[in-house]
Order: structure tokens, then C-alpha cells, then sequence
């Protein structure tokens, strides 16, 4: 047998030590008594060729699963370094991600307005914020901010629900909570212009389908005598007086927008449509600030006991009343438990 061989069976032969006694009494059961060189060696005598090799075998793969593992432990210990270095590069960011996990969604919409006068330019952000709205809940609208805040102070409300011979059976308590909203304070983009689009604006409003006008303005662009080319699409804007337009060509683009103005026939008339370039912007900084509602108040913990226009109804009318802090209600929007909706606040121009 081969001495490495031998010296392997014999490591696997050995007994771990026993634990300690307490017990003076005990003192001597609790050593092991290790055996000596002579007497492994006649263990191992002992055992057939097959027990060897099984013992042999055992420790080969104990070794090979310990290998394995360190392998493991050591991938681990790598991913873990790495994400502690994109943790420290991240810095407050990361925090304020991982401290506000729910703010609610910010969409935004930018519009871009060129004046007459030369290199005179002005940009006008609209935010619009998508604030989720959980079941059980409300959001109301007063016309007046002091009523607003009025009904967050009282914090806690009884809402009557009806008039019946047992009134304390129907009531319901709802607490009244601030809306909080995070809004752009500062924005930084980066605009590009587009070598294949072209922003057509001034189009002519003649209660056409707009499937239809976006027929024939494809249909006119797409000739070469009006200075067009083969057109790839054409999307309204948000506010359907504007359609972006996108060529196959290359140059097809900017011999339009050099023209400036065109005449667009449509039912028998022609009428002038203006050709701008489309301006592409990628939003390279932003900065929010926190920023609380100052008419709106959240209602919270609305239990689902009544239809969902009678309950408005129920909390229309209560929250009216100047005799429990209420005033004049502009909007009032419920969400019933079970269901789930978002309410998209703009700017207030009152």
C-alpha cells in the first residue's frame, strides 16, 4: 500500500476528543484514551482492502467538498466587496434611495416655446405628479387652504353615514393626513436636434379625425415635388395641434425645415403649416424639494360599508360643514378597499 494512502486511512481512523467532565468523581471516565501508533496500526491491519478504499474514497470527497465550498464562500466574498465599492460610490444617493422606497411616481411633461425675437428662448415645465392612492382612502379638495389645514389639526374625524334610529351604528372614524409631493426644483437638459424628424405646427382644427389629417399629411410628405420623402411616422403631440415626423431619408428634413412655411391643401383649401426642427432633450441633472399640498387632504382607514357614490356623498357632506371644520369642497375622489388607483396633480393656476 502506498504510504500517502496508508496515512489517510489512518487520519479517518482516529476518534474526535471527547468533551471535559465537570465532576471530579468523573475526572478520569471523562479523558479518551487515544491509541497508540501500535495499535492503529493494527486497526488499520484490521480493516479488508475494500474498507480502505472506502475510507479513502471518503476523505477524497470530503476534501473535494471542502474545496467546492471554499471556492463558493470565496465568489461570495468577491460579489460582496464589489457591491460594498458601488455602495460607497453612490453615496447619498443610495441612501435617499434605500430611506424612500415609496415615493410615489414623477411624471413630468416639457414644453418648449421660441419667441420671435432673436436668440430669445423659454422653457416651460409642467410637472405632473402620479401620487398612488391605496383602498380605504380618499383625497379631497377644499376651495380654501386654511379649511385644509383646519381638518389635518383635528387629525381624527367622525363621519355620520346615516340618520337611522341607531346613529352610533352608523358612523365611521377616518384619520385626515397632508399630501406630500416631491417637485422639480432644478432641471438641467441637454438638447439635440433630430436629423430625420420635423415638428409640423399651425394645423388647421376642422373637426377632421385625426387618423384621417395624419393620412393626408403622410400622403403629402411623402412626395418629392413638395419636398418630402418616403415618411417612416407621424405622432400627435399631447396637445393634437402638433405632429412629429419622422423621414427614411437623411436630408429630407433639413430642406423642409429651411423652407419654413408650406402650403398644405386639406378640403378644397390650402392653408400655411409651419416646418420647425424637433428638438430631442435628455434630462442631465435634476433637484427635487419636498412640497405639501396646500388645499388637498388625505383620507385614510374608510371602511367598505357603503356604494361608492354614496360613500362620496357621505363625506362630501360631512366635511362641508363649517361646525366641524369644513368649508366648501372643490374635489373629492374615493378609492374603495380592494381597488387601487392614482391621482395626477398638476399645477395650481387658482
Amino acid at each position: 500500500m502506498d504510504p500517502e494512502e496508508v496515512a489517510e486511512a489512518r487520519c479517518a481512523a482516529c476518534e474526535p476528543l471527547g468533551a471535559v467532565g465537570q465532576d471530579e468523581d468523573a475526572l478520569e471516565d471523562s479523558f479518551v484514551q487515544l491509541s497508540t501508533p501500535v495499535e492503529e496500526e493494527n486497526s488499520l491491519l484490521e480493516m479488508t482492502p475494500e474498507q480502505i478504499q472506502q475510507e479513502i474514497q471518503r476523505c477524497k470527497e470530503s476534501i473535494c467538498s471542502a474545496k467546492e465550498e471554499n471556492s463558493r464562500l470565496r465568489q461570495e466574498k468577491q460579489m460582496l466587496e464589489k457591491r460594498l465599492e458601488e455602495v460607497k460610490r453612490r453615496g447619498l444617493a443610495e441612501d435617499l434611495a434605500t430611506l424612500l422606497p415609496s415615493l410615489p411616481e414623477r411624471k413630468m411633461v416639457f414644453k418648449g416655446q421660441v419667441m420671435d425675437k432673436e436668440d430669445v428662448s423659454t422653457l416651460t415645465l409642467v410637472p405632473k405628479i402620479c401620487y398612488p392612492l391605496p383602498g380605504g382612502s380618499a383625497l379631497i379638495t377644499f376651495e380654501k387652504p386654511e379649511v385644509a389645514q383646519r381638518i389635518m389639526e383635528l387629525k381624527e374625524h367622525v363621519v355620520e353615514l346615516s340618520h337611522g334610529e341607531e346613529p352610533d351604528r352608523c358612523r365611521m372614524r377616518v384619520q385626515a393626513e397632508p399630501v406630500e409631493l416631491l417637485l422639480p426644483s432644478s432641471l438641467e437638459i441637454s438638447l439635440s436636434q433630430s436629423s430625420r424628424q420635423i415638428l409640423v405646427s399651425g394645423l388647421p382644427s376642422l373637426g377632421i379625425p385625426e387618423e384621417m389629417l395624419l393620412d393626408k399629411l403622410e400622403l403629402f410628405f411623402s412626395k418629392s415635388k413638395n419636398g418630402g420623402g418616403e415618411v417612416e411616422s407621424l405622432d400627435f403631440l399631447e396637445n393634437a395641434s402638433q405632429v412629429v415626423m419622422s423621414f427614411v431619408q437623411h436630408g429630407v428634413a433639413e430642406q423642409l425645415i429651411a423652407r419654413g412655411r408650406i402650403q398644405f391643401p386639406l378640403k378644397k383649401a390650402k392653408y400655411e403649416i409651419k416646418i420647425s426642427p424637433y428638438m430631442r432633450g435628455d434630462i442631465t441633472g435634476l433637484q427635487l424639494r419636498p412640497s405639501r399640498c396646500a388645499r388637498t387632504v388625505l383620507l385614510s382607514g374608510i371602511p367598505d360599508v357603503l356604494d361608492e357614490e354614496l360613500m362620496k356623498d357621505a363625506l362630501e357632506i360631512h366635511f362641508q360643514k363649517g361646525s366641524r371644520g369644513g368649508g366648501e369642497v372643490d374635489v373629492l375622489s374615493y378609492v374603495p378597499e380592494g381597488r387601487q388607483a392614482m391621482a395626477v396633480f398638476e399645477e395650481d393656476r387658482g
